[in-house]
């Protein structure tokens, strides 16, 4: 059964909220393994077939954690090339960390990722939580 792999993190709760939108979404899809996770380690990803990153930014950065997971994939020499890949997360002002990750994802792991990340301003809204919900739904539905 193909898996997906939601990895976030959060320290407000806003991305954790985003990240459990992701989940409901794309349970809805049959013949599809979801896991949501606040910790993986650079063989978590290797195993999943489409990964979805929820990461908030700070001071203008992705958090920590999630940094430091992707430059353990990297350095690990794990292959993610091909895999599905998308991200999202909350802000207070500036919003650069989802961005950040998608183009990790796409130039350093030769991911296939979505353009646009989906991103809250604070806490996300019951429109951003939909759109959440579509992008676990859309992302799970590529691995049927």
């Amino acid at each position: 059964m193909p898996n997906l792999l939601i990895y976030y993190n959060t320290k407000t709760g806003n991305t954790e909220l985003m990240a459990k939108a992701v989940e409901e979404g794309a349970k809805k899809v049959q013949g599809v393994e979801v896991t949501l996770t606040f910790h993986a380690k650079p063989q978590d990803l290797q195993n999943a077939d489409a990964i979805i990153i929820g990461v908030p930014t700070y001071n203008h950065h992705m958090s920590l954690d999630i940094q430091n997971a992707l430059q353990e994939t990297a350095e690990s020499g794990i292959n993610l090339k091909d895999k599905v890949g998308a991200a999202f997360g909350s802000y207070g002002w500036s919003g650069e960390a989802p961005k950040q990750v998608l183009e990790i994802l796409r130039n350093k792991f030769q991911m296939k990722t979505l353009d646009t990340p989906i991103l809250s301003n604070y806490r996300p809204d019951e429109e951003t939580l939909d759109k959440c919900r579509e992008l676990g739904r859309k992302i799970a539905e590529t691995l049927t």
